[in-house]
């Protein structure tokens, strides 16, 4: 984002000093908007050329190329524009040169004038906002969305299986407590808990019978109590018994 920032303003400065550079001095006081442009290929003369048809049409064309774009974001308009400003500075100076027979650099206003410094300094700007700016971000990897913003945080896409494929959120857990997860003999086999058979009668293997504990003495206190009392010894249904 910062980058994309300093890289338009670089691009718009450079833009602005590429399109003033023909209102200035270019050699020997004679401004960019009085060379034609078809001067530069048949050989310049000293004929004064239309503003629109003159080295601003060029560097205008570039400065639309920079806004478009800096809107856009796309690092390769704006350093086409940078190329087209200094292309066409570069083949007017070997044209002139041609003419001349030489350039010449003089502070007196017989040489190369500020002009030809704008439009260079414009281009060299224009490549530099092109290289600085970041461009526009696509994604980065499958499976993230990146979005523009301060840090360019990327979020996750939520997780969705390929068709055909199970859900591995879905799976089955096992219990650490009972039977292993998904066999098959759990619900037949495992019943409820019984408090008075804490351990369970379930074989998860079904190699063992089914064991069950009791209690030393149980049946042979049942038991002796029955033989106790008056009547022990008789049949309760037996001749002699008292009807209940």
């Amino acid at each position: 984002m910062i980058r994309n920032v300093v890289g338009a303003v670089l691009a718009l400065a450079g833009a602005t000093a590429a399109v003033l550079s023909p209102f200035r001095a270019w050699y020997d006081g004679r401004h960019g908007r009085d060379y034609a442009l078809d001067e530069l290929f048949t050989g310049i003369t000293g004929a004064k050329a239309d503003p629109w048809w003159s080295l601003l049409l060029p560097f205008a064309l570039a400065a639309l190329l920079t806004l478009v774009g800096v809107v856009l974001r796309s690092r390769p308009l704006v350093a086409l524009a940078g190329l087209v400003v200094l292309g066409f500075t570069v083949f007017w100076m070997v044209r002139v040169g041609q003419y001349r027979g030489g350039l010449t650099v003089d502070g007196a206003g017989t040489g190369l004038g500020d002009g030809v410094a704008n439009a260079l300094g414009g281009g060299i700007l224009l490549l530099l906002g092109a290289l600085v700016m970041s461009g526009r971000r696509r994604r980065a990897r499958r499976g993230t969305e990146r979005r523009e913003g301060p840090g360019d945080v990327e979020e996750p896409r939520p997780y969705a299986p390929p068709p055909g494929t199970p859900d591995p959120r879905e799976a089955p857990v096992a219990d650490p407590y009972g039977a292993p997860a998904g066999d098959p003999r759990e619900s037949s086999a495992q019943g409820p808990y019984d408090p008075y058979d804490p351990y369970g009668s379930y074989d998860p293997h079904g190699s063992e019978p089914t064991r069950t504990f009791e209690v030393p003495g149980q049946d042979r206190g049942r038991d002796q109590g029955r033989d106790q009392g008056p009547d022990r010894g008789r049949d309760p249904d037996g001749p002699g018994s008292e009807p209940r």
